[in-house]
């Protein structure tokens, strides 16, 4: 080649093309401080016990940065008292209509975002539980959840632990979710006061936070610690581990008792239920309608076993369930529900026909087996439930569950337990009790059942 050809040639390098990432937007979810320090808001909020957060900054935040016209408020009946207050509070600091929702919330299964999609809602606010039903999942509707973390006086309740409890007591706190902070600052305390302490968690739930169907099984504790009123959601906690010693401290009375759970003949009951429904061939298959306690996903999986069983199902939908409505339905011989558990479980007894769980149900259907060798599960909404009878199963989470313990839990430890609270103590704190028992709970139960139920 010449030089003259030599010199026409052009030598092109390939330049790569620059890639540019831009980064998405992001909504700040700061709240303004000209909000917060709001002295005409503050004054109204003031008109709100001071114990209970019912996050009004937040709230209005929201509604202001959606621009929302209509706002649902969704509590449950604990707290309903206080809904005029707050729905005015949220009319006067927004150009939103607040309507309150009247219906029956039992728990944050009930968040009822289908009945605020037909009511055009923009914004559903949910007050008193957790985020059960993820906020991608409702009806084309924005839901904000409001825990209401209730402050009480938490060195009462530690004062009441370290006179009951020996110094060599493993602990596991549990409670509902307006006391999850809490049980975090009594966990604290306990473990500088040398207490071996625990909160435990049954995920997607918070730690510490239980249901009444869903509660975590606790591994190396000896006494089980509820914090809150009621018996509801410590009955869940005490199916689960019918071997741990439980307490329960209400905050409103600020009492510590101790509590009793009769497992032999809740056992025994549901035992037979499941027994007399496997001879049903007309399975009546109850979805629950109340917000979202009923489950399509749990529904199908049930109804095609029924169907490869060689019975018959009937789907039926209800709201609210009860005894007499139940019993219209003379020819059908055993009912599964897909609403609550606790349904068949505390009240099973009152319908006419075996009424099983979804998870009674399965072991009916030969899916699952009734191994009264481990305690009942309470998993309904656990990631790491048993099985696709429910609503958030996964099984690779049911794979990293392990019965192995630490090794440090000691049964004699209820013998150094019994010994101290059956101690009178000068020092108690104002407003202590503990009732004290037999070892074996069922003969307390036996002796005392018309004050265990009342």
């Amino acid at each position: 080649m010449s030089t003259e050809e030599n010199s026409s040639v052009i030598v092109v390098k390939a330049k790569p093309v620059r890639k540019v990432y831009k980064a998405g937007a992001v909504r700040v979810n700061k709240i303004p401080q000209e909000l917060l320090n709001d002295p005409i808001l503050n004054a109204a909020i003031a008109a709100l016990p001071e114990n209970y957060n019912f996050e009004i900054h937040k709230t209005i935040w929201r509604i202001r940065e959606l621009k929302a016209k209509r706002v649902a408020l969704q509590m449950p009946e604990g707290l309903l008292l206080y809904a005029t207050t707050i729905a005015d509070i949220i009319q006067d600091f927004t150009e939103a209509e607040a309507v309150i929702m009247g219906d029956v919330t039992y728990g944050a299964c009930c968040v009822d975002d289908f009945t605020a999609r037909a009511l055009n809602i923009d914004l559903l606010v949910h007050y008193g539980h957790s985020c059960l039903i993820p906020i991608d999942q409702t009806q084309g509707i924005k839901v904000l959840y409001i825990f209401v973390d209730i402050k009480i006086d938490t060195a009462h309740c530690i004062d009441c632990l370290k006179a009951t409890l020996p110094v060599i007591t493993k602990i596991a706190l549990v409670s509902t979710i307006q006391f999850a902070g809490t049980l975090q600052v009594i966990a604290k305390e306990m473990r500088s006061a040398g207490y071996e302490t625990t909160v435990p968690q049954s995920k997607p739930l918070s730690p510490g936070e239980i249901l009444g169907c869903t509660a975590p099984q606790i591994r190396c504790a000896d006494v089980l610690i509820y914090v809150g009123d009621g018996r509801f959601h410590l009955e869940a906690a005490m199916i689960a581990n019918p071997k741990l010693q439980s307490y329960r401290y209400d905050p409103y009375e600020k009492k510590l008792s101790e509590e009793f759970y009769d497992h032999d003949t809740m056992r025994m009951v549901r035992q037979n239920a499941i027994e007399n429904a496997k001879g049903g061939q007309t399975i009546g298959l109850i979805l629950g309608t109340l917000g979202r306690q009923g489950n399509p996903k749990v529904l199908d999986s049930l109804e095609k076993r029924i169907i490869t069983s060689g019975k018959k199902n009937v789907n039926i939908l209800m709201s609210e369930i009860f005894p007499d409505k139940i019993s219209m339905f003379s020819d059908i011989d055993a009912f599964i529900q897909i609403a609550c558990p606790r349904l068949s479980i505390d009240w099973g007894t009152a319908f006419t026909k075996p009424f099983l769980t979804p998870y009674e149900g399965a072991v009916a259907l030969n899916l699952s087996k009734y191994d009264l060798e481990k305690p009942y599960p309470m998993d309904f909404y656990a990631s790491s439930s048993l099985g696709p009878w429910t609503p958030n199963h996964k099984p690779q989470e049911l794979e990293k569950q392990s019965d192995a313990c630490c090794g440090k839990y000691n049964f004699s430890i209820i013998g150094a337990l019994q010994q101290k609270t059956s101690e009178e103590s000068q020092n108690s704190p104002e407003g202590f009790v503990v009732r004290t028992s037999p070892v074996f709970p069922l003969l307390f139960f036996l002796l005392n059942k018309q004050t265990l139920h009342s």
